[in-house]
């Protein structure tokens, strides 16, 4: 299968022309926490609003948690759909994610909390 990419943009000079970075705002939400297996969680990102990319993961390791990107299997092995390009937004992909994951951890005590709030009030009971 043959890839297909747009030609590389050139300088007035005919040097290769540095592409513009712009500016990315990572919007992650974590969807579900587990506490079995190494699937500590599943999360959404959302690319500048504009792209959305469903299905990562955070697995826990020996090293702590890392991000895992949707990927597929292919003869034995598997291959991520979707990945940072650079090194520098791999970083800010991977580190978004993360921080999202440790806010929603810090966030648990207190959605029980309203958990267990909520029946009691739907019964009539004050606190």
């Amino acid at each position: 299968m043959k890839k297909a990419s747009a030609p590389a943009p050139v300088s007035a000079q005919g040097q290769p022309a540095q592409r513009e970075q712009l500016p990315m705002k990572v919007d992650v939400k974590i969807n579900t926490l587990r506490t079995d297996g190494p699937v500590l969680a599943n999360a959404s990102v959302n690319l500048n609003g504009c792209f959305a990319i469903r299905g990562v993961k955070v697995i826990d390791s020996e090293k702590g948690p890392f991000v895992s990107m949707p990927s597929y299997k292919s003869g034995g092995e598997y291959r991520d759909i979707c990945f940072p390009c650079t090194q520098e937004f791999h970083q800010q992909f991977h580190q978004a994610v993360l921080d999202a994951y440790q806010q929603a951890l810090t966030q648990l005590p207190q959605r029980q909390q309203t958990a267990q709030a909520t029946p009691a009030q739907d019964m009539g009971m004050t606190m």
